[in-house]
Parts: structure tokens; C-alpha cells; sequence
């Protein structure tokens, strides 16, 4: 068993909930944002630097990888030290990593600038998450993963679209310098109203040994924690090969004027054009669907929605590339895709919490988001691979059949929890975190 770590000291209010859901909310939209964005500027950085359609794809396999290793580090020690310490710093590390991105002029150093990122991404990989397991009761996780997790949908309704403006207005450095700052307002928010769950902290030193043990344990036991790597490996595997590729794609299928429809558009300024516009109406989808499906999966089970999302998205995905003969088809079909794909997220988040006991749930939840960016690499290799040789068609099929292989796992082997693994979390931490207040962003 472990030690309960000290608690804070601050008092706990709906105000103080709010204020560290927004919190999370901010790093989890920031993280996303600066790891999202590079996949609708791929033409522009191919473009700045003069390299091929393929080799583009390293960018974002590279960062996968990179942010799994991080990951699978952070996660044993997240369980020894408590989440709090691990937000900061993995935060206040990719804000310098996401800073030095001015610095690349060529696509080696952008390559080693996004290599960086991934280890900064990787520390916070599954510390959110984790922090709403440690904080809240399962059966309020889904609300309010729901609400911290609205951070990915809303980077692709306004760091994505305004990242694309920021790259083709001035350069592709210029997003990347602006999440910067973004997340460093984000640091300054955990270190000054996030506070530390009371939840047991693992008494195990964190070691490669012991790491390396205790995810052979993991993924060798029951209780559904093999069955869950191996989901997040096939969604990401799929995602990997349906996403990369689109914006090029649809850049050398359409041509893209500044405006979706021809005619002129600004935001702040900067033009938005059909790849900003299209990121920015899926975004509005999954920032709908999104803490929605938290919230019913509370009710109704979180099997019901993420396998109600996966039947959806290979129907919408293999359709896609006959489906999107004009360019205005393109809207609704990503609007499809990102409300599907946040169905799922948010219930499955809140379910793979439940798997393992607190003392556990970091090294967990890093293993499977580890899993989880591998199959993202691997998707966006395979992609590269596909896309050239085949065509975007052969990429949204194989994305369709991994998505429809997801369901089965889902359906066969991933059990549907009742409430939490062990050690309870209790209702209301003594740390300042009230489970369930009404005071949620």
C-alpha cells in the first residue's frame, strides 16, 4: 500500500473545481493544439523547406514516438510523486521546447525541434486523465473528463484553424512559438490553483527495472488492461492513417483558394482557407459531442458509446474518398468523423481510470497513450507508404477495417467497469477538487 500524500491547504469551493478543470482544460488544449496543428500545415512546411510529400510524415511519426517513450517513463513516476508535480513539469517543458521552434530553418532541426515537443508531450501524457481519476468518483469521471478533455476539440476549432492563418500568414515557426506562451499561462495556472489529490502514492522507487515489471504486469493481467493497450493502439493506428494525409489530399485534389466558398474570410486578421475552415466545423462537432458523451456514458456505460462510434466512423471513413467529389462535401463528411471520434473518447478515458488502483493509474494510462502514439506513428508511416503508391483511397479502407477490428476487441475483451479498481477515490478530496460540483466550465 502506499502513503497518502500531503494534501493542500487551500479550501475546497465549486470556485476552486472550476478554477483547476479550467486548468486542465487549458494544458490539454494547448498540448493538442501544438501536436494537431502540424498535420494542416504539412504542405506549407513541405513547401518552406522543399521536401516531398513522404518524408513529411516523419513529423509527425518521430513526435509519436518520442512523446510513447516520455510516456512510458513519466508514467511510474507520476504514481511515486502525484500528478500535480508531473503537470508542471511537463508543461513548463514544452514551453520551452515548443519556444525553440523559431529556431528551425531546416526540416532536420524542425525534426529535432519536434522530437523535444514529444518528450515534453509525453510527460503530460495521461496526467490529466489521471488527475480526474485521482480527484473525482467514477461515476462523475465522465462528466468531468468530458470537460477537460473539450480542450482537443476546441485546438481544432481555434488553435488549429488560427495556427493554419498564423503558418500561411507569416511562416510554419509562427504557431508553434505562439502555444509557447499559451502554455506557459497554463504552467502558471497548475502551480497556482491545481491542487494535489489525497490519493495513495506508490512506495515502489521508479526504476527501468521496476517499470519495465510493472508494465509486463499490465499488460499480462486481467481486468481488461491488455485489451485496453491494444484498444488504443488500433484507434490511433487508425486515426494515424486517416488524418495525416487528408490536408494533402484535398490540397491536390481542390483548388484551395483563401476562402471555403471564394470568397474572402479573416479572423483576427489572419485569412482562413478550406483546410483551417475545414479543422475548425469538426472541431465545433467534438466540442458538442464531446462533453455530452462524458456525461451519458455516466449514465448509460461507456461499451455502449465507443462501440456505437466505432460502427459510425468505418462507415464514414471508407466512404470518404468517394463521397467528397467537391469541395463543399468535405464539411459534413469531417464533421461526421470528429463528432464520432469524440462518441468514444471521453467514455473510454473515463472507463480505462477504472481499470487499476491509484497507485497504478499513471503507469497505466501512460502505457496506453504510449501504445496508443506508437500506433499513431505507425498509421502515419503507413500512411506515407499507402498514400503514394495507392492513393488516399487505399488509406481510408485500411483505416475502416483497423477501426472495425477496434470494435471487436472492444466488444469481446473490454470489460465495463462498476466503480473503481481498488482504493477508492474518495468523494471529495481533501485537496480542494469536489467531486461533482456544479461548477464546472
Amino acid at each position: 500500500m502506499g502513503t497518502p500524500v500531503a494534501t493542500d491547504t487551500l479550501p475546497r469551493s465549486p470556485l476552486r473545481t472550476t478554477a483547476t478543470l479550467f486548468a486542465l482544460w487549458l494544458l490539454v488544449f494547448t498540448a493538442a493544439s501544438q501536436t494537431i496543428v502540424v498535420t494542416p500545415i504539412l504542405p506549407v512546411i513541405g513547401e518552406a523547406l522543399g521536401v516531398g510529400t513522404e518524408p513529411l510524415g516523419l513529423l509527425v511519426s518521430v513526435y509519436s514516438w518520442v512523446l510513447a517513450a516520455a510516456a512510458l517513463i513519466m508514467g511510474p513516476i507520476s504514481d511515486r510523486i502525484g500528478r500535480r508535480r508531473v503537470l508542471l513539469f511537463g508543461s513548463g517543458a514544452l514551453v520551452v521546447a515548443l519556444a525553440l521552434h523559431e529556431l528551425a530553418d531546416t526540416f532536420e532541426a524542425l525534426l529535432v525541434m519536434r522530437v523535444l515537443a514529444g518528450a515534453g508531450g509525453g510527460m503530460l501524457s495521461g496526467a490529466a486523465v489521471s488527475y480526474v481519476g485521482d480527484a473525482f468518483p467514477y461515476e462523475k469521471r465522465g462528466w468531468a473528463n468530458g470537460w477537460v478533455m473539450s480542450g482537443v476539440p476546441f485546438g481544432l476549432v481555434l488553435g488549429i484553424p488560427l495556427g493554419r492563418a498564423l503558418a500561411v500568414a507569416f511562416d510554419f515557426r509562427t504557431p508553434f512559438v505562439a502555444f509557447a506562451g499559451v502554455m506557459a499561462v497554463a504552467f502558471v495556472l497548475i502551480l497556482t490553483v491545481v491542487p494535489q489529490p489525497d490519493v495513495q502514492l506508490s512506495e515502489e522507487r521508479p526504476t527501468i527495472r521496476s517499470a519495465l515489471r510493472q508494465y509486463a504486469a499490465l499488460i499480462r493481467g486481467k481486468g481488461g488492461t491488455a485489451a485496453a493497450a491494444a484498444t488504443y493502439f488500433l484507434m490511433y493506428f487508425g486515426l494515424g492513417l486517416l488524418i495525416v494525409y487528408l490536408p494533402q489530399w484535398l490540397t491536390s485534389r481542390f483548388a484551395l483558394e483563401v476562402a471555403p466558398f471564394g470568397e474572402p474570410l479573416e479572423v483576427f486578421g489572419l485569412p482562413l482557407d478550406f483546410i483551417a475552415t475545414l479543422f475548425l466545423v469538426g472541431g465545433l462537432a467534438s466540442v458538442v459531442v464531446g462533453p455530452q458523451a462524458g456525461t451519458l456514458s455516466d449514465a448509460v456505460g461507456r461499451k455502449p458509446l465507443i462501440l456505437t462510434s466505432c460502427l459510425g466512423l468505418a462507415v464514414v471513413t471508407a466512404a470518404l474518398p468517394f463521397v467528397v467529389v467537391e469541395r463543399w462535401a468535405a464539411y459534413p463528411v469531417y464533421v461526421a468523423i470528429m463528432g464520432l471520434f469524440a462518441l468514444r473518447m471521453a467514455p473510454l478515458q473515463a472507463l480505462l481510470t477504472a481499470l487499476v488502483p491509484s497507485r497504478q493509474r499513471g503507469a497505466f494510462l501512460s502505457l496506453t497513450i504510449a501504445i496508443g502514439q506508437i500506433g499513431t506513428g505507425v498509421g502515419a508511416a503507413v500512411a506515407g507508404a499507402l498514400y503514394a503508391e495507392a492513393g488516399y483511397a487505399a488509406n481510408t479502407t485500411l483505416s475502416a477495417v483497423v477501426v472495425l477490428a477496434m470494435a471487436a476487441l472492444v466488444w469481446a475483451w473490454l470489460p465495463e467497469p462498476t466503480g473503481q479498481a481498488a482504493d477508492p477515490v474518495p468523494e471529495a478530496a481533501e485537496a480542494g477538487v469536489v467531486a461533482g460540483e456544479t461548477g464546472a466550465p
